[in-house]
């Protein structure tokens, strides 16, 4: 049923029709009000609705706005370009509405494209650019945006991202709507039923698009939207500085193949604050680049747990640095927060540090794999180059494990420097958990402990290699 226009409720993202003509003549007069309509406004004019309609407006081509004051911002409405969002496979217009909404809004400062409440817009791969935009532009997701499964969606542009915002100096993505992947489209495409172990790199990836990627941007915040069901990452950050990720929820099935939560690459300055992730992998992924990353208040579950890697494939060089993880918690995941890297690799990882980590039921709470290999399809073979880990501390790691507390299997030509853990308190689950249990199990791995360490970790060697 479409929904009524007539119900403003004084929200940019309630409606994106205006009110009755003698309300509509007092917003004119008071154009402060107008700033809280989801309308497609300029400073010279604003439309009446057609008579006798019930529903949206049939779609209008409306003249480029006139740019406000820069104090003033300026709110675009996608159904205002010929969006239906009735949710129909078959809404054609609705890309484009996002195309024309954001083209209009993008010369236009403090900018505000509204998908609005109510409405559910079935979409194609978008990239909104940002090169020649205004600065702080917002896209406010009130709505659900739904990913278009049909192949001809796909024939054209790049594949591999569904929503991507490229090259912005000040952008927000923020809303209390849903951005819907439809995953489970590409998942039957040849990926395992049960992925709980390993990642899933191998199936099919490159035929799998993330669902909200932001790349090659500054001054990023991601606030309060729900991204479900990706058919690969949920949200990429990549090549940006200044990001702020806080009250995001990511949901899809743990076994739901490659479905990173928050997936970081190459980028400086990240904080993630307050979030939720269940997925079929790293519910948050570091990669090569990252620096200066902090994680706050995250619960994660079911998942793969928070790793940074993996790191070193094919021999490259990869560097991570000063990554802060404090007051998570980690629930039926496979691993509690991991290292990973490849054989043959080089580079290093340094400056980490886990604090006030609870986990509950998950396999392996503490992890540092460098001989980590998720290729099924070929054999990993030994290496002597390994990406060096150093400076890893663990603090208040509590809670329980399915296997083993502690794995720390590090590199004979690169062994782990300073790992320190303090006040880890670990017990295996009770009652019919199932499977063999294993102590703690270390290789090449030196640093110290400090008391309580439950159970001791006596395989950490003292001291420098």
């Amino acid at each position: 049923m479409m929904r009524s226009p007539r119900s403003l409720n004084g929200s940019a993202a309630g409606s994106c029709f205006p009110f009755l003509l003698f309300l509509l003549v007092f917003v004119v007069s008071f154009p402060f009000f107008s700033d809280h309509r989801c309308l497609a406004r300029t400073d010279s004019h604003h439309r009446r609705p057609p008579a006798g309609r019930h529903g949206p407006p049939r779609p209008v081509s409306p003249p480029p706005p006139t740019p406000p004051p820069a104090t003033s911002t300026t709110t675009f409405c996608v159904l205002q370009y010929g969006a239906v969002g009735d949710g129909n496979t078959d809404d054609t217009k609705a890309k484009q509405a996002f195309v024309d909404a954001w083209s209009a809004a993008c010369g236009v400062r403090s900018s505000t494209v509204v998908v609005p409440a109510g409405y559910r817009f079935v979409v194609g791969p978008v990239t909104f650019t940002g090169g020649s935009c205004q600065p702080n532009a917002v896209f406010q997701v009130d709505g659900t945006i739904v990913a278009n499964t049909d192949s001809s969606a796909w024939s054209s542009g790049n594949a591999q991202q569904w929503l991507e915002f490229k090259s912005f100096n000040g952008l927000t993505i923020q809303g209390s709507g849903t951005v819907d992947g439809q995953g489970s489209h590409w998942w039957s495409g040849g990926a395992p039923a049960t992925m709980t172990d390993v990642d899933a790199d191998h199936v099919g990836t490159n035929n799998r698009p993330t669902a909200v990627r932001v790349y090659q941007s500054t001054n990023v915040a991601v606030t309060g939207i729900t991204i479900q069901n990706s058919a690969r990452f949920h949200l990429t950050i990549d090549t940006c500085r200044a990001v702020d990720v806080r009250g995001v929820a990511v949901r899809s099935p743990g076994d739901s193949p490659n479905t990173d939560g928050i997936h970081l690459a190459a980028t400086v300055g990240v904080a993630i604050h307050n979030s939720t992730v269940a997925c079929g992998d790293d519910c948050v992924s570091i990669q090569d680049g990252c620096s200066g990353v902090v994680v706050r208040g995250v619960a994660c579950g079911p998942g793969h747990g928070i790793s940074i890697g993996g790191l070193g494939k094919g021999g490259a060089t990869a560097t991570v640095s000063d990554v802060d993880v404090r007051d998570v918690s980690l629930t039926g995941t496979s691993s509690g927060v991991r290292i990973k890297t490849w054989q043959g690799g080089s580079g290093s990882v340094r400056g980490v540090r886990f604090a006030g980590v609870r986990v509950s039921a998950v396999r392996t709470p503490i992890v540092i794999d460098q001989y980590y290999c998720d290729d099924h399809a070929t054999t990993c073979e030994n290496r002597t180059a390994a990406v060096a880990v150093s400076g890893v501390s663990y603090s208040g790691v509590t809670g329980t494990y399915t296997r083993q507390p502690v794995y720390l299997a590090c590199s004979d030509a690169a062994p782990c420097e300073g790992v320190r853990l303090q006040d880890i308190q670990l017990a295996p689950v009770k009652d019919g958990a199932g499977g063999r249990m294993y102590g703690p199990f270390c290789w090449k791995a030196y640093g110290g402990e400090v008391s309580p360490v439950v159970p001791p970790v006596d395989c950490l060697m003292a001291g420098p290699p």
